[in-house]
């Protein structure tokens, strides 16, 4: 990975990672000058407690989060653990930042390359948000086959997304999958953004039904998730309990109610 210069951006730090508290509109400001500068190699983490859990213990994993462009806000559990340390986290997740991205890319003839995904759903998304959102410009799609791809078949589909000339690669291949991909990827993807962004291909392919609105604004989609995927939830939610209880914990016994930390 690339060594990068810290965000200029203001972040709240739990135990040492960053989660940026840009608002939207601060967001889709920095990613349009990059775009329009034509800037490269600037990612966006979107973070939940399971990231965090890795990221305190996997090391390329926590360097991912720091040395984001920015580290947005997945999840009530990143904000419950943020209250502990002295912050008020607001929420940005993937799913969502694709569907306002994608609107405010519109005018400004923003191009879109989704890679990952199972079979078919990076090109059902595209059709879909193209029909939900009528001038969106998704100028390819490329659905990895599920093994390592070999040296040459990497070559090739880096070629093939520089050649689309993307402003924003999005990347569907599940939490730490995708974050390895994209650090990996970083001075080789010739696009201003790449962001990682998981269950927003199924979501948005309808390949897996979305929480329902009321539970989204409550922050209760993971017991939506839980009750249609409990196999695969499970375990991810018991780590992200972890690291729920033991960042506040930290932070109510350093007592950061009264006094923030510093970054880092």
């Amino acid at each position: 990975m690339m060594i990068r210069n810290p965000s200029p951006f203001p972040a709240a730090y739990i135990k040492g990672l960053p989660i940026s508290l840009a608002p939207l509109d601060e967001v889709l400001g920095e990613m349009e000058r990059v775009i329009r500068e034509r800037e490269s190699g600037r990612y966006i983490s979107i973070t939940n407690t399971e990231s965090m859990y890795h990221g305190l213990r996997i090391p390329e994993h926590g360097t991912y989060i720091r040395e984001a462009d920015f580290s947005l806000c997945d999840g009530v559990g990143v904000i419950a653990a943020g209250l502990a340390w002295g912050y008020r986290i607001h929420r940005l997740n993937g799913p969502i930042l694709q569907l306002e991205s994608s609107r405010f890319g519109i005018p400004r003839g923003w191009r879109h390359f989704f890679y990952g995904g199972k079979e078919g759903v990076a090109e059902e998304m595209a059709t879909r948000l193209k029909t939900a959102l009528p001038g969106l410009v998704v100028c390819g799609t490329y659905c990895p086959p599920f093994r390592e791809l070999s040296a040459e078949e990497d070559d090739e589909i880096v070629r093939r997304i520089n050649a689309s000339r993307p402003d924003i690669v999005w990347v569907g291949l599940g939490l730490l999958k995708q974050e390895r991909w994209i650090a990996s990827h970083l001075g080789r993807i010739d696009a201003p953004w790449m962001v990682g962004v998981g269950a927003a291909f199924d979501y948005h392919s309808g390949a897996v039904p979305w929480a329902p609105a009321i539970l989204r604004r409550l922050g209760l989609e993971w017991v939506f998730r839980l009750a249609i995927q409990p196999r695969l939830r499970a375990r991810r939610y018991w780590w992200s309990l972890l690291y729920v209880l033991e960042a506040s914990a930290e932070g109510v016994f350093k007592g950061r109610f009264l006094r923030r930390p510093s970054p880092g």
